[in-house]
């Protein structure tokens, strides 16, 4: 199972600091993993590759903005950058590990969920 992870970075939270406009200062994050050796079925029945999501949000420590960018320059793995440092290398893979749970759960089940009395 080889999973491609990315991040989507893109919503933020923002407010004037220190005079620099729209400074980010929370992130609303999400990574997305795609599985690209497993398929599973869609709502529709069709095929897809197994996929699974998790997100949150990142306050960011705006104590120096020294190097600061202005908003219009910013890009998602700018900001993605910024979150991974913020959340550190061990929460990082904790939810990469998350993601590929939900997709192996996804490809094998080991759990259903069912109805009393029906």
């Amino acid at each position: 199972m080889a999973i491609n992870y990315s991040w989507d970075c893109k919503t933020v939270d923002v407010k004037t600091i220190d005079g620099n406009e729209d400074t980010v200062f929370n992130v609303h994050w999400r990574l997305n993993g795609e599985d690209d050796a497993n398929t599973v079925q869609d709502i529709s029945g069709d095929d897809v590759s197994a996929s699974a999501s998790i997100y949150g949000t990142q306050i960011l420590d705006t104590s120096d903005l020294s190097s600061f960018t202005a908003f219009a320059d910013l890009t998602n793995d700018q900001i993605t950058g910024w979150v991974q440092s913020a959340l550190g290398e061990d929460k990082v893979t904790e939810l990469k590990t998350n993601v590929s749970n939900q997709i192996a759960e996804l490809v094998t089940p080991t759990q259903e969920t069912k109805t009393i009395g029906e």
